[in-house]
């Protein structure tokens, strides 16, 4: 029997770590990346260096494929739906995947769907800021700001998004060139994210609702499950996002940002379709990880049960800092913790740049946080005790 090859398109973390989900299974990868260097490339046997935005390149490299995913959405549609013309099974494919690529799209698709959103639309210009701003204001443009404004394509961890005030800060995004899409600034709490996966027959699974913690527009911590969430708005936001993945036709892992209002509702605001970083606690806090889950899903294969092994888990992401050689620091931190959980993905460090996690995991949730914090900040630098 010929097990089969995953074409993975990205060479970042998630494609390492989604590869070493397969080994166990025996499950063999490809993989497209940008440098020898990139973090997947260290670790898959089968490593092609190309540019994914180059149709040769993508059709040469899905030779041999079984089937073709990805680390990032920013392959061009266009392409996608040539490799699925030559006969190759993209997951997810163009259709679902470009309502993760443009906010435009997705914006449109949920409100079509009745999916609750902020309130929102395209802007052309300053001056239409200033409109979009009046109408979220009753008339008035000043009570309507601050808004959001994010370019439709290419932004990811707080890049290409921005809070304006007013419509003299707004020149900014329409430099791009791409639509800018004007979105209410939300009163939420605080962030949740739902993370489902989808086989392509239908078998979906739901993992626990998890809040997602942010520091300068990046994920700092993740905390599974949320804390202090409502049971019955928890079973809402696992609904909406199965409901939200059958309508896109998403196969794979979904992620589904969401805000919780001060007035107990949830809103979507972004939607990733691939391994996410506020699932990367399924590794160990999980029965079957995110990463595990997805390469079944894109072989449609049976998923794996989705809960939780600890009461508490909690995931800290590790950010460059000044101390550029992180191995000195393992002797303390496992030293200190022996049921810690280190993750890093053989990146150079540089100040604020994500180069691993950590998880943690226990029945006291305020020691489980002490637990990922110090042993991030001790990794990072910022603590030294």
């Amino acid at each position: 029997m010929t097990f089969p090859v995953v074409g993975m398109v990205g060479g970042g973390q998630l494609a390492r770590m989604t590869h070493e989900a397969g080994i166990p299974l025996g499950i063999r990868f490809k993989l497209l990346s940008d440098t020898p260097q990139d973090s997947a490339a260290q670790v898959v046997g089968d490593v092609v260096i190309g540019d994914y935005r180059d149709l040769d390149t993508l059709r040469a490299f899905a030779h041999g494929c079984d089937v073709i995913t990805f680390d990032h959405e920013h392959v061009p549609t266009e392409h996608l739906r040539a490799l699925e013309a030559d006969g190759i099974p993209v997951r997810p494919g163009p259709d679902a995947l470009v309502h993760a690529q443009d906010k435009g799209v997705m914006r449109a698709k949920l409100d079509a769907i009745g999916v609750p959103c902020p309130r929102h639309r395209i802007v052309s210009d300053p001056a239409d800021v200033e409109r979009f701003a009046a109408e979220l204001g009753g008339g008035k443009a000043p009570d309507g700001f601050p808004v959001i404004l994010k370019t439709v394509r290419g932004g990811y961890d707080g890049k290409g998004v921005w809070v304006v005030r007013s419509s003299k800060d707004a020149a900014e995004p329409f430099r791009a060139g791409v639509p800018v899409l004007a979105e209410e600034k939300v009163d939420f709490v605080r962030e949740l994210a739902a993370n489902i996966v989808r086989s392509p027959h239908g078998q979906a699974v739901a993992y626990p609702v998890v809040e997602s913690i942010q520091v300068d527009g990046v994920c700092d911590t993740v905390i599974a499950p949320a804390p202090g969430l409502d049971e019955e708005l928890a079973g809402q936001a696992q609904q909406l996002a199965l409901r939200i993945a059958q309508e896109l036709g998403v196969v794979g892992h979904l992620a589904v940002e969401l805000f919780e209002t001060a007035d107990g509702r949830i809103l979507v605001n972004e939607l990733a379709m691939r391994p996410h970083n506020s699932g990367h606690w399924t590794q160990d806090g999980a029965i079957t990880s995110q990463f595990a889950n997805h390469v079944r899903a894109v072989l449609d294969l049976p998923l794996g049960d989705p809960r939780p092994r600890a009461r508490w888990t909690v995931m800290a992401n590790v950010l460059g800092g000044d101390y550029p050689d992180m191995y000195y620091a393992y002797l303390h931190c496992m030293a200190r913790d022996p049921q810690l959980k280190i993750h890093m993905y053989g990146k150079d460090v540089k100040p604020g740049r994500k180069v691993g996690h950590v998880n943690t995991y226990g029945d006291d949730l305020a020691d489980v946080r002490e637990r990922a914090a110090h042993a991030a900040g001790y990794l990072r630098g910022t603590i030294t005790e």
